[in-house]
């Protein structure tokens, strides 16, 4: 199979709400938009990626882009079928299908929203893409188009949930991935929609779906295997108490475009990722990022679970956790947050993760960096705290 299939039932929409016609000449590299171009290219006849525009078109296949928060974005070829794979997985589990509406926020140079618009129209559905809106104008399409199925990022949650008016009572299924939900977020997603079912992806760039959690899914964990992924800690087939992710599937990249050799690791059909976790009956537990892991004193230290605590106080409505250099320790933590500043966060921090560990300073912001993605600026905030 050379490409992706558009659904003869499959129609596109913009931001103005008008259905998109597809120019039909279109292949190769293209900018994510006109939004009706880049998904032309998405099923054309060749190669193909959205963004990027400078590098080298692919040879075969397609490529997308990482969300660079902590770099410079790598791109990340695939094969038609890794994505193909999971759209039949996805029909059944969330009923995407012709005459159903789905929407997407983000831009398409963003792999997760570049997945969930090729998925539905490969599908039949109706696919909005509602990105270059500001939040409360996305809110209100959503509302007034009745969309039934969002693709969103945390980030793009917060953002929909705090720009205010109209509730969604149309949405059936709210799929998030990128980071998991901290619970305040997740109480206003619920007053926001109240009919629909939230399940968070666990996932990756090179990987796709990993795990999939429900009601059931205890909130420190990321769910159970996703259909037709197996996981090992440690290495392939690990058992291991804690260490690395390694996953098979069917849903696996071909490989890192470009110079950039990434951190994902092959060995035996199995990708080791560059997360660190274990298994809790059942599920998969994150201790954080091997990229973002910082030694202080000694101790392995995870950002990720810092800040996924802090989102949990009183009073913080955005957290980073940073390292900086030490002259007694080799590096110490700070907490970066954005809120009222009505919460003890350093005590906080120190009583959840002892004294060596956790971070020495906060520092409070009243913007916060983003990247295209919506993810956050860690070297911007990073930056902000020198």
């Amino acid at each position: 199979m050379d490409g992706f299939r558009w659904h003869s039932e499959a129609r596109v929409f913009g931001s103005e709400g008008v259905a998109l016609l597809r120019p039909f000449d279109v292949l190769g590299v293209c900018a994510d938009r006109p939004v009706a171009a880049a998904l032309e290219a998405a099923f054309g006849a060749g190669p193909f990626r959205i963004g990027a525009v400078e590098a080298p078109a692919p040879l075969a296949g397609f490529e997308t882009l990482t969300s660079g928060s902590t770099g410079v974005p790598r791109r990340i070829a695939r094969d038609v079928l890794s994505w193909q794979r999971s759209f039949a997985v996805n029909a059944g589990l969330f009923g995407i299908g012709p005459g159903v509406g789905v929407a997407v926020l983000g831009r398409l140079v963003q792999s997760l929203s570049l997945y969930g618009a090729v998925e539905g129209l490969s599908l039949g559905a109706d696919v909005h893409v509602l990105d270059g809106m500001r939040p409360d104008r996305q809110r209100a399409a959503l509302a007034v188009r009745r969309v039934q199925v969002l693709w969103a990022s945390p980030p793009q949650v917060q953002l929909l949930v705090e720009a205010g008016g109209a509730d969604l009572p149309d949405l059936r299924f709210v799929l998030v991935g990128g980071a998991k939900l901290d619970a305040g977020l997740r109480a206003g997603l619920a007053a926001l929609c109240p009919a629909a079912v939230v399940r968070e992806f666990y996932g990756a760039a090179e990987a796709s779906f990993i795990t999939l959690a429900d009601d059931a899914t205890p909130a420190h964990a990321v769910g159970r295997a996703y259909p037709g992924v197996e996981i090992g800690i440690g290495g392939p087939f690990g058992t291991e108490a804690e260490g690395r992710v390694w996953v098979r599937s069917p849903y696996l990249f071909a490989g890192y475009a470009g110079a950039d050799a990434g951190v994902a690791e092959w060995r035996d059909g199995w990708l080791g990722l560059g997360e660190v976790g274990r298994i809790e009956a059942g599920q998969l537990v994150l201790r954080g990022r091997i990229d973002r892991m910082v030694t202080v004193a000694g101790q392995n230290a995870y950002p990720e679970a810092m800040e996924l605590f802090l989102l949990g106080l009183r009073g913080v409505a955005r957290a980073a956790v940073v390292p900086r250099a030490d002259a007694l320790r080799g590096q110490v933590l700070e907490a970066v947050v954005m809120g009222s500043g009505a919460a003890d966060v350093l005590g906080a921090l120190r009583a959840q993760f002892g004294p060596l560990i956790a971070p020495k300073r906060v520092h409070w912001r009243e913007d916060w960096p983003v990247l295209p993605s919506g993810k956050v600026d860690l070297a911007a905030i990073a930056q902000g705290t020198a």
